[in-house]
C-alpha cells in the first residue's frame, strides 16, 4: 500500500512525499483508515513504528476542512508524558501540515514561562499539544475553550499511566466535548490500559502491530558484566573511542549520576552533555539541538528525559545502569537502529542484576549474549541463569555478593525514573511547580512550542 490509497487530503500527502515516505508502516496502514472513518481506536505501537504520523496525519486531514464552531480552542489535542515527546509531536505536525493554508500548533509544558504561554493560548489554535499538569494549570485559570474540540490523542497512554498522570488525563477528557474522537497509543494494551480505554474512549477499534522480538531484530544487543564502577567506567570509555561509534545515548538511574557521569566523560576528551528533568528547557533544548547536529557524541540521560528522541544518528545505545522495568529496557534501545537502520545495545550488569537481565529477556523474547573486553574481563562469574555466561573463562569465581559490597552506581536507586516515580518530568512538579513552557517561531523545525504553517 502507498499513502496515495489512503485518501488522504493532497497538500497532507505533498508534504509526505517531501519528508521521502512512500509507504506507510503497519501502525499507520491500519490505523489512518479507521480514524478517518471516525472510530475511536486503541492501539499498540512501539516507539520507531511511525505512531507519531499515524494519529497526525488524520488530524490534519480533519484540519483541512474549516470547523463550523467559532472558538479560539483547538480542535486537535494531545497528551505526552514528557516534553521532548511534546515537542517531538509537535515538528511532525509542523512538518506534515507545512502545505495546509493555516496551521497552528502551540506546545504547553513545563519549563518555560507562563506568560508567553498565556500569549499563545489568546489567540486561535488548532493543534494543541501538552502534558497533564501543565495542562490542568491553564484549565484551571480558565484560559483553554475546548468548544470546537474534535479529536483528541493519548500518546504513549501506559508511561502517563506508569507516572501518576491518569487522573489529570481524565480531568481534562472530561472537560472537553462527549462527541469528540479518542485516540489511545500505548506501547502495551494489558488490564489498566483497558480499564483506561473503557472510561474514555466509545466503541474502539483495537489495533496492535510490532511484537517485541520483530522490532528488535535490527539491533545487535551485547551484555558486558562489571565488577564495581571503576570497572564499569573503564569499559565505557573503551567503548566509547570505538571509531564506528557515531552517536550514542548512555543511560543511567538518576539524575545526579547522569550529571556526574557527563562531566566525568567530557574530562575525558568525549564530547559529553547530559539530559534530565531538573535542566531547564533552553538548557534541554540547546543539547537536543546539538545532539541532532551531529555536534554532541554522547548524550547521558536518565529513562524520562530521553523519551521520544528520535534521531537517526544514534548508533549505540549503553546502558550504564539497568533499568529497573524492561519495557524501559525496549524503549531504551529503541533509540538506534531508526528508519530502518541497524544499531547495537550494550548493557552493563553486576552480579547482583540477573533478576534484571531475567525479567528482560522474558519480555523480549531474546537472549542478551555477554561479551568480554580482553584486558578489561570481570573478575567473577555470573551465577547460573542469570542473563548468560561470559564468553570467556575466569580463574577468579567471586560474585558481587563477596565483592566487598561495592555496588555498580554511585546511587542504589537503580533504573528509578530520575528517582522519582511521580510527576518527576512532563510537568516538573517534584516538590515545587516550575515556571511553565512556550516557544514561538515560524516555518522551523527547531524545537519549542509554537509552530505557524503557511
Amino acid at each position: 500500500m502507498s499513502f496515495e490509497n489512503l485518501n488522504l487530503h493532497p497538500l497532507i500527502l505533498k508534504a509526505i512525499i517531501d519528508s521521502g515516505y512512500t509507504t506507510p508502516t503497519a501502525i499507520q496502514e491500519q490505523a489512518i483508515p479507521e480514524l478517518l472513518a471516525g472510530h475511536d481506536i486503541m492501539a499498540s505501537a512501539q516507539t520507531g513504528t511511525g505512531k507519531t504520523a499515524a494519529f497526525m496525519l488524520p488530524a490534519l486531514h480533519r484540519l483541512a476542512t474549516p470547523s463550523s464552531v467559532h472558538s479560539r480552542g483547538p480542535r486537535v489535542l494531545v497528551l505526552t508524558p514528557t516534553r521532548e515527546l511534546a515537542l517531538q509531536v509537535s515538528e511532525s505536525a509542523a512538518k506534515y501540515g507545512k502545505h495546509l493554508p493555516r496551521v497552528r500548533v502551540v506546545s504547553i509544558l513545563g519549563g518555560m514561562p507562563y506568560p508567553l504561554q498565556n500569549k499563545l493560548l489568546s489567540q486561535p489554535v488548532d493543534i494543541l499539544v501538552a502534558t497533564p499538569g501543565r495542562l490542568i494549570d491553564h484549565i484551571q485559570r480558565g484560559r483553554i475553550d475546548f468548544s470546537r474540540l474534535e479529536m483528541l490523542v493519548l500518546d504513549e497512554a501506559d508511561r502517563m499511566l506508569d507516572m501518576g498522570f491518569i487522573d489529570d488525563v481524565e480531568r481534562i477528557a472530561s472537560a472537553t466535548p462527549a462527541t469528540r474522537q479518542t485516540l489511545l497509543f500505548s506501547a502495551t494494551l494489558d488490564s489498566a490500559i483497558d480499564n483506561v480505554a473503557a472510561r474514555l474512549l466509545k466503541a474502539p477499534k483495537r489495533i496492535q502491530v510490532a511484537a517485541q522480538q520483530a522490532r528488535l531484530d535490527n539491533i545487535e544487543q551485547r551484555l558486558h558484566y562489571v565488577d564495581d564502577l571503576s570497572h564499569k567506567n573503564r569499559l565505557l570509555d573503551h567503548l566509547l573511542r570505538d571509531l564506528a561509534l557515531k552517536q550514542a545515548i548512555v543511560f543511567t538511574a538518576t539524575k545526579r549520576d547522569a550529571d556526574t557521569l557527563a562531566d566525568n566523560l567530557s574530562a575525558q576528551g568525549h564530547e559529553a552533555a547530559a539530559l534530565h528533568g531538573d535542566m531547564n528547557q533552553r538548557d534541554r533544548t540547546r543539547t537536543l539541538t546539538k545532539l541532532r547536529g551531529g555536534a554532541l557524541r554522547v548524550l547521558v540521560a536518565t529513562d524520562v528525559a530521553a523519551r521520544g528522541i528520535d534521531v537517526v544518528g544514534i548508533t549505540h545505545v549503553i546502558n550504564f545502569d539497568l533499568p529497573k522495568f524492561a519495557e524501559d529496557y525496549v524503549h531504551r534501545i529503541g533509540r538506534t537502529g531508526r528508519a530502518g537502520a541497524s544499531g547495537i545495545a550494550v548493557s552493563f550488569a553486576s552480579g547482583k542484576d540477573g533478576i534484571t537481565l531475567k525479567k528482560i529477556e522474558r519480555f523480549t523474547g531474546q537472549r542478551i549474549e555477554s561479551h568480554v573486553v580482553p584486558g578489561l574481563e570481570p573478575r567473577f562469574k555470573p551465577r547460573t541463569g542469570t542473563g548468560g555466561a561470559p564468553s570467556v573463562a575466569h580463574k577468579r569465581n567471586r560474585t558481587w555478593a563477596n565483592d566487598g559490597g561495592r555496588s555498580s552506581t554511585p546511587n542504589s536507586a537503580n533504573g528509578n525514573w530520575d528517582n522519582s516515580r511521580s510527576r518527576s518530568f512532563g510537568d516538573n512538579r517534584t516538590g515545587t511547580r516550575s515556571t511553565a513552557a512556550g516557544n514561538t517561531f515560524r516555518n522551523s523545525s527547531a524545537p519549542g512550542s509554537h509552530f505557524r504553517t503557511k
